[in-house]
């Protein structure tokens, strides 16, 4: 597992450094729009923990950090109506390393919705 770099664009969000928009904030996670939206509804959502993965984050967090964040999930799911009682469905996205073409190396979930999100991988 690569070492956690503070200085990566979450850590400074976390910290205060740089501005972002916020959806939800618990004690244990923070969820902002994407600057970029690739969908109506694009969501980052992060531990305020340090972690560099998904897979570093379920290994190592405690129990109540990732309590907190899948709750945080499902509330902004509901909040923005891409949940399944309100809304047509979402998709969730995490990338880890290179191979899964992570960009910010700092555990972080992708919610897109408000639209036919087509299929997730291309065959070949």
């Amino acid at each position: 597992m690569p070492a956690y770099d503070p200085s990566n664009i979450f850590a400074r969000i976390l910290r205060g450094e740089i501005p972002n928009d916020t959806v939800l904030e618990t004690p244990h996670t923070l969820a902002f729009r994407d600057i970029r939206p690739q969908a109506p509804v694009h969501v980052l959502v992060i531990p305020k923990g340090a972690y560099v993965s998904y897979d570093d984050f379920a290994a190592n967090a405690p129990d109540a950090e990732i309590v907190d964040f899948h709750r945080a999930v499902a509330r902004v799911t509901r909040d923005l109506g891409v949940d399944l009682d309100q809304g047509q469905g979402f998709r969730a996205i995490t990338n880890a390393g290179e191979h899964g073409v992570q960009e910010v190396p700092h555990f972080h979930l992708h919610i897109l919705g408000g639209r036919s999100m087509g299929r997730m991988v291309q065959p070949g």
